[in-house]
């Protein structure tokens, strides 16, 4: 199923001339996965400690989005310019739910938002992608699959936080979104662990 995820490619191309620059800087993969991980974080405790400032919540899309800039370069950086290491994978996937979770928790404080709904919503995000690096662990790659990845997960997110932002007040429309994407979570750890299974050779599930 196709995702936002499958643009990867024309978006690390816009990327490139910055990321060879960066690299002739001397910057690593490491420091950029980091930075991308303290702006998250201070991102994310802004929105919590506000309870959802909508000057905040209207500059969420933007801040999503250098956060994927940011992860697209890291990779660049460990791929093309010999910066791979197992504390950059590690890294990698620790920050990459960290900062889902520090981002997108804090929705919860949102007055009218279904606070329950935004966790379960996280904790599909965690597994999902818990369920993708399993994936290397049966003999098979890490999985992508969707339809509610990453990317996917910031664009509802960042959706959200602008319609709440400009003065949409959180209601039953918010609810039934955050019950959408829960669902879409949960068929995205399915689809995961299905096709993983497949690659390595055991198609039951």
């Amino acid at each position: 199923m196709a995702t936002i995820y499958d643009l990867k490619p024309k978006f690390q191309a816009m990327l490139r001339p910055l990321c060879t620059a960066l690299a002739k800087a001397g910057v690593t993969a490491n420091q950029v996965t980091l930075a991308a991980f303290a702006l998250s974080v201070i991102y994310g405790a802004a929105i919590f400690l506000t309870k959802g400032a909508a000057y905040l919540l209207i500059g969420l899309p933007v801040i999503l989005f250098l956060r994927m800039a940011l992860n697209a370069i890291d990779g660049m950086l460990a791929r093309e310019f010999d910066q791979k290491s197992t504390l950059g994978a590690i890294l990698n996937e620790l920050t990459d739910v960290l900062s889902d979770a520090v981002l997108y928790l804090p929705f919860a404080m949102i007055a009218g938002i279904h606070a329950p709904l935004v966790v379960v919503v996280v904790m599909f995000g965690v597994i999902a992608e818990m369920t993708g690096v399993i994936g290397l662990q049966i003999g098979a790659s890490r999985r992508y699959d969707g339809p509610f990845g990453k990317s996917d997960r910031a664009f509802f997110f960042g959706a959200l936080a602008l319609a709440i932002g400009v003065g949409a007040s959180p209601a039953l429309w918010s609810t039934i979104l955050l019950a959408l994407a829960a669902m879409l979570g949960a068929a995205t750890i399915y689809n995961r662990a299905k096709r993983a299974l497949k690659e390595a050779g055991d198609g039951n599930l």
